[in-house]
Order: C-alpha cells, then structure tokens, then sequence
C-alpha cells in the first residue's frame, strides 16, 4: 500500500510539473512587460501608502508618501522626511530636527529597497509562480509570488500586485520569516510629468539652519 500511495503521490508530482513551469514562465513574462513599461517612461509620480506590522512584536505602522522618479534618481517625502537621490550622493532632510544627513550611495552593495528598486527588483533572486487575481474597484490586479533563491534571505515571501490593463504594479506584499508584514499601495500612479532640470538637485542654501553631517 505505501508503495502505491508514494506511485501515485510520484505521478501526481511529475503531472504538475508541466503546469508549475507554464504558470513560472507566465509570472516572468508579466514581471517583464511591467519593467518594461516603468522603464518606457521619462519619469514617474507616486503617491503611496505604507503599512508594516508584526502582531508578536506589537508593531503596527501606517504611513503615507510621495515619490518622483527619474531613472535612479528620486525625491521620497515620507514620515516626515524628504530623500533625496541625484544619482551620487543621498540627502536625508529632516525637518523636525533640522538635519541633514549626506552620504554616498553604492547601489552594488546596498540591499535597500530604493524608488529606483521598488519597480524593478524582482528581476532576479527569485522564483516566481502565478497567484491569484483579484477585483479591485472595478480594477483587474495579478498577483505573482516571488520567494528567494537564497536560503539566508530575511523574506519568506513577496506578492506583486499587478494592474493588468496598465501593467502597472498596485502593491507590494512582503511577509518576512519572522512574521513581520510589510505593504505598499501605489494610490496614484502619474508618469511623465513636467519637472524642473533642478528637481533632483540639493541645495544647500535653502537649509542656512539646519546642521549638516557629511558622513563621505
């Protein structure tokens, strides 16, 4: 009888095999045509909300925030903070304490998930699979589960929801090993807007109060 149960639990593995290979090739096909159409514009607008919580460490944030995005450059407003990117140095300003930070940005050792990252980081690392699709007021979105080739990653799981007439991302769901649940709403999605040449320039003169640390 165990031989039988594990033929059959052999065959039913082997039978869907097929299907898990088709469903990994359709999640990557999606994942490309949005990373496609995030790279087809000049620059992108995002308005977004941010929650993450923990029920066993008693954490439970929400946030909202604002981001434009040129290529890797960006200006993030969020929590209170302004970031800044000009594609060499980042400028953390904060306003509460009169602050602000400098530093140097190496994007090949940094594992921080930037404006730039947030739209294309699933490009590799991961293993895909199809989910589930939902009804979003009106709203057609595709989930695709990404999980980490690598066995050290803090990630057990990341759920991409995609709109599937804009092939635009909607959210973002990471569920970490430690139970800590990380979400991001795209509540509003602009692209090619009108930006002035000094939009992703710091400048220092409109800060005379406030104390800089150079940390480069």
């Amino acid at each position: 009888m165990q031989r039988i149960i594990r033929v059959i639990a052999l065959f039913l593995l082997i039978a869907s095999l097929p299907v898990q290979a088709q469903d990994a090739a359709k999640a990557k096909a999606l994942l490309d045509q949005v990373s496609a159409k995030v790279k087809s514009y000049q620059n992108i607008s995002i308005d977004f909300k941010f929650s993450v919580s923990n029920p066993k460490k008693n954490l439970n944030q929400e946030s909202k925030g604002t981001v434009v995005q040129k290529g890797n450059q960006y200006v993030l407003n969020f929590m209170g903070m302004t970031r800044i990117f000009d594609g060499k140095k980042v400028y953390n300003i904060v306003p509460e304490d009169e602050e602000i930070t400098i530093s140097k940005y190496d994007d090949e050792k940094s594992d921080e998930l930037t404006p730039s990252k947030m739209l294309t980081f699933f490009n590799s690392g991961y293993k895909y699979s199809w989910d589930i699709l939902q009804n979003v007021k009106g709203r057609k979105i595709q989930y695709v589960k990404l999980n980490p080739l690598d066995p050290k990653d803090a990630t057990k799981e990341v759920l991409i929801g995609i709109d599937t007439q804009t092939k635009h991302i909607y959210n973002y769901i990471r569920t970490d090993k430690d139970g800590t649940k990380t979400i991001i709403t795209i509540n509003s999605f602009k692209t090619n807007q009108p930006l002035s040449k000094n939009h992703f320039t710091f400048t220092e003169s409109k800060y005379p109060n406030y104390y800089i640390n150079r940390l480069d």
